[in-house]
């Protein structure tokens, strides 16, 4: 069995579609909590964790990003 990769592992461009998959698959179960076909109401919660962790690793590249730009801009304080 295959290891999934992590957020840190993973590039921007697919980052970016496995928060999407992530987004859609919660729509799909908060769906099926509203028309009774859920079996798995644990699944819920592990999609929002996914979708934090996916959200947190793009911020902490955003920022990461932003400060190598002050830095390579030559910006002192």
């Amino acid at each position: 069995m295959a290891k999934a990769l992590s957020a840190t592992e993973l590039d921007h461009v697919d980052l970016i579609e496995k928060l999407s998959d992530a987004k859609q698959e919660l729509f799909n179960l908060r769906f099926q909590i509203a028309t009774g076909q859920l079996d798995n109401s644990c699944r819920l919660n592990e999609v929002k964790k996914e979708i934090a962790r996916y959200l947190t690793e793009l911020r902490a590249r955003e920022i990461a990003e932003a400060e190598d730009r002050i830095l390579d801009g030559g910006e002192e304080d």
